[in-house]
């Protein structure tokens, strides 16, 4: 504490004097308190520190750059060797198709197709029944890729008849690949046939078939 003025002094001092050293003596307490706190607040185990320690980079040297694993390396071929596999199949598949396909009408397209040949030449025109044979297309999926199409043929007459079919395969500028020849014999009347045309073209490019002419006799 401050001592007390005493009554030996001037009057003038009585309060300076005292008064001066309590605020000296006070500035310099508050002084030291202060750079106690600061110490205190920087001091590395203080739990009341918020400073974070900078990140450490990544040591790059103990990264590897060795090839894979023996066994994901194999794996690997494994998986390419199976979709390749797979690859090989599904065409296999799709060329077995096809030829079923062709084999399972082969044999009565061949004779439908001569006679047809046949009675188509010399015959004028579009033919005297363009009017009773119709075309659709059949979808590749079910023809294993063949170009095909289903003739329909039916007998508009009121007696049996025999029909000769002349079908243009054309590509998409309209120009004739290929001609393939059908028919149906002995027609009742309002009765039809369904026969199979198809190309022998490969597939690409698509052809699309075409009713060159229809002949009854």
């Amino acid at each position: 504490m401050c001592p007390q003025p005493t009554e030996d002094l001037p009057p003038s001092l009585r309060r300076v004097r005292p008064h001066g050293r309590c605020f000296v003596r006070s500035s310099v307490t508050v002084t030291f308190a202060l750079a106690a706190g600061v110490l205190t607040g920087c001091g590395s185990g203080g739990s009341g520190s918020t400073v974070s320690p900078r990140p450490t980079p990544p040591h790059t040297a103990s990264f590897s750059s060795q090839p894979l694993p023996s066994a994901l390396a194999s794996s690997a071929s494994s998986a390419i060797a199976s979709a390749r596999a797979s690859a090989s199949a599904a065409a296999s598949s799709a060329s077995a198709r096809a030829s079923e396909f062709e084999a399972s009408v082969s044999a009565e397209t061949a004779r439908r197709a001569a006679v047809a040949e046949k009675e188509l030449k010399g015959v004028p025109g579009r033919g005297n029944a363009w009017s009773e044979v119709g075309l659709t297309g059949v979808p590749r999926a079910q023809s294993g890729g063949v170009p095909a199409s289903l003739v329909t043929i039916t007998n508009k007459t009121d007696h049996k008849a025999s029909y000769a079919v002349q079908v243009d395969f054309v590509d998409a500028q309209g120009h004739v690949v290929e001609t393939r020849y059908t028919g149906a014999e002995n027609l009742e009347p309002g009765k039809r046939q369904q026969p199979i045309v198809f190309s022998r073209k490969p597939p690409e490019p698509r052809l699309t078939a075409r009713l060159a002419k229809a002949q009854r006799y």
